[in-house]
C-alpha cells in the first residue's frame, strides 16, 4: 500500500485554540470541533482514499469527523475528540491499516512569508471580503504564511495563537498551498510568524 499511497499530511493538534477551534467553526461541514479539543488532519494523494480512512478512523475511534474534502488532487480529512488519546488512536489505526507510519508523511515546506505593517484602510477592506474570522482593523500587522502541503497550515496557526496574542482572519487548508491571515501588533505577529516556522520546521518527514 506504500507504494501506491501518498501521505502528505499527517498532523496532530493536542490542544484546539481558541480562536482557531471558532474560526474552523465557520468553514466546517461535518461535526463541530470547539477549544481544548484535541483534532489531527491527514492528507493523502489518490484524493479518493479519503473515504476510506474516514470511515476506518470513525468506526476503530470515539473521535468525530469535521472534514472530508477531494478536490482536483488531493484528500484530505480531520477528526476530533476531547479524549486526546482517541484521536491518536484514530491516526495510528488508519497508518496501520494502509502500511504506513508517521515518518513516511512530507516534510512541510514553508512557500512564504510575509509580515506587512500598518496595514492600509483600503486594503483592510479588500481582505475583510474574504476572511471568515476576525477583521482586519486599519493600521494593524498583518501576517501572511504559505506552506505545502496545505493541511498543515492549521498546525501552524494552532501553534502561533498558543504563544502570542493575535488574531485569526482566515485559513485556508486546501489546494496545493495551505495560507493563513493572522494580524495584531507589530510583536505579537513576529513572534506568531517564529512559532509557526518552528513548528513546521520541527515536523519530521519525507
Amino acid at each position: 500500500m506504500a507504494d501506491e499511497f501518498q501521505l502528505r499530511c499527517y498532523c496532530y493538534l493536542d490542544r484546539m485554540q481558541p480562536q482557531y477551534a471558532a474560526f474552523v467553526g465557520t468553514v466546517t461541514q461535518g461535526d463541530l470541533s470547539t477549544e481544548g479539543m484535541a483534532s489531527l488532519y491527514i492528507e493523502m494523494a489518490p484524493g479518493n482514499e479519503v473515504f476510506r480512512t474516514v470511515d476506518i478512523a470513525v468506526k476503530a475511534t470515539e473521535a468525530k469527523p469535521g472534514a472530508q474534502i477531494v478536490e482536483r488532487e488531493f484528500g484530505m480529512f480531520e477528526v476530533h475528540s476531547h479524549n486526546q488519546a482517541a484521536v491518536i488512536e484514530a491516526g495510528r489505526i488508519v497508518l496501520e491499516r494502509l502500511g504506513l507510519k508517521i515518518e513516511d508523511r512530507m516534510k512541510p515546506q514553508i512557500a512564504s512569508t510575509q509580515v506587512i505593517t500598518r496595514v492600509d484602510p483600503y486594503q483592510a477592506q479588500l481582505l475583510n471580503r474574504f476572511r471568515r474570522g476576525s477583521m482586519l482593523v486599519p493600521g494593524e500587522t498583518l501576517l501572511v504564511l504559505e506552506c505545502a502541503p496545505a493541511a498543515y497550515i492549521g498546525y501552524a496557526c494552532n501553534e502561533a495563537e498558543k504563544k502570542s496574542s493575535i488574531n485569526v482572519l482566515h485559513v485556508s487548508s486546501v489546494g496545493r498551498f495551505g495560507r493563513m491571515w493572522l494580524s495584531g501588533r507589530e510583536s505579537e505577529i513576529i513572534t506568531a510568524r517564529d512559532a509557526a516556522v518552528k513548528a513546521l520546521e520541527d515536523l519530521e518527514g519525507v
